[in-house]
């Protein structure tokens, strides 16, 4: 007859009887997080049952949890060790330069944080448990080491700098707020890190009527649209899905424009939606806009409503690129095609039409021209552009050989 465990017995510890002797306690991953690349190493926890379930609950079940991207180390177990990583990120996480930035943004760095107070050192400890201190210039470069490898052997090194990024922007705002916890010296500055990032495939306009024929094909008109403003008006995709509404459209003082406000960078303008002859300057998509029904203060909605609150929701960003990537299926278009890469698409064509430097800036709401050069990037056509034009001035001078 098995013996029942005791309330509260740790969750992968087993016993073993020693027959006369006791029994001793042991902790191990299952076989199938094993194979799926946890490192978390088994360990042999003594006879001391309250000995080895405190080494259960406080470090070898949260760091498989952590692995398992189920939990994050509580508040709690954060402020039972204070001045430790954990406890540096949780003072950030209550600062201002925290809690006053966009969710999106918060997200982001959770996940960077949180993989790096997850990463499991040699002894079983995670690395969130290190006392600041502990922490220098080297622990900072082989915690990077580590993380930009998979376990696959392929490398994340965008993500490794995000980590890197991200903790030493928490390191500088706990230092800031707690002198006397947090050493002076960020172990994070000054890492030379090379990282080149790919770029962002800019979309071309064929592809882009393809892709909001295969949107309305779908019965998923709002995505066409979004991607639609997203090309012509060059707004943000987050700007579009919870910003954007139907008072923005020819509003009542400017009826004759379209007010397009880029969170990012705070820029407001009202974009002239008329020629002055009264020609449409973006007749696709005024057309389109006209014929939308408004379900909503947003122009953007989900495209059916909401089964128990009988409405038409805003889309959910994760939601909404699961379903761009449906539509970029259906259109035949390639993996390489992104939501941001249609805004990218829209700053080329402006590029590649000749548009100045101040043209451009004042469409996309960049408040510096390095931030736009990202944007508009350069491509055969302004090349070949470059090109006749050196020809050309070289054959005016008669400087070139015929």
């Amino acid at each position: 007859m098995k013996t029942r465990k005791p309330a509260g017995w740790p969750k992968l510890m087993r016993g073993k009887p020693l027959g006369n002797k006791g029994v001793a306690y042991y902790w191990a991953i299952p076989t199938w997080a094993k194979n799926a690349g946890c490192n978390v190493k088994p360990e042999a926890l003594g006879q001391d049952y309250g000995a080895a379930k405190k080494r259960c609950d406080e470090v070898l079940n949260p760091q498989f949890d952590a692995w398992r991207g189920r939990e994050t180390p509580t508040e709690k177990q954060s402020a039972l060790q204070v001045g430790t990583f954990d406890w540096m990120v949780s003072s950030f996480k209550k600062s201002p330069q925290y809690t006053g930035k966009s969710a999106e943004y918060r997200k982001y760095q959770d996940r960077m944080l949180k993989i790096a107070s997850a990463h499991p050192l040699k002894d079983g400890r995670r690395f969130g448990d290190l006392k600041l201190p502990s922490i220098k210039p080297g622990t900072a470069d082989a915690l990077f080491d580590r993380i930009k490898t998979n376990a696959d052997g392929s490398e994340r090194t965008r993500t490794a700098k995000g980590v890197m990024v991200a903790a030493r922007r928490a390191w500088g705002v706990a230092y800031r707020s707690t002198p006397n916890l947090v050493p002076a010296e960020n172990p994070f500055t000054k890492m030379e890190i090379s990282y080149t990032p790919k770029r962002t495939r800019p979309v071309k306009y064929e592809e882009l009527k393809a892709f909001v024929k295969a949107a309305d094909e779908l019965k998923m008109p709002s995505i066409g649209t979004a991607a639609m403003i997203a090309f012509h008006w060059l707004q943000r995709q987050v700007d579009i899905l919870t910003r954007f509404s139907w008072s923005h459209y020819k509003p009542a003082d400017a009826p004759e424009c379209v007010r397009i406000f880029h969170h990012k960078t705070k820029v407001l303008h009202d974009l002239p939606l008329f020629d002055d002859d009264g020609s449409p300057l973006y007749p696709e998509l005024t057309a389109r806009l006209d014929s939308t029904p408004r379900n909503g203060l947003l122009i953007v909605t989900r495209d059916e409503p909401d089964r128990n609150r009988k409405i038409f929701l805003p889309w959910k960003q994760d939601y909404f690129r699961h379903c761009i990537a449906e539509v970029r299926e259906k259109a035949g278009l390639d993996s390489t095609i992104t939501f941001m890469g249609v805004r990218h698409g829209g700053n080329v064509e402006g590029a590649n039409a000749g548009l100045t430097e101040a043209q451009l800036r004042s469409l996309s709401g960049h408040k510096n021209a390095g931030t736009m050069i990202r944007y508009a990037q350069e491509t055969p056509d302004q090349q070949r552009e470059g090109a006749r034009k050196r020809l050309a001035l070289r054959t005016k001078k008669g400087n070139l050989s015929e």
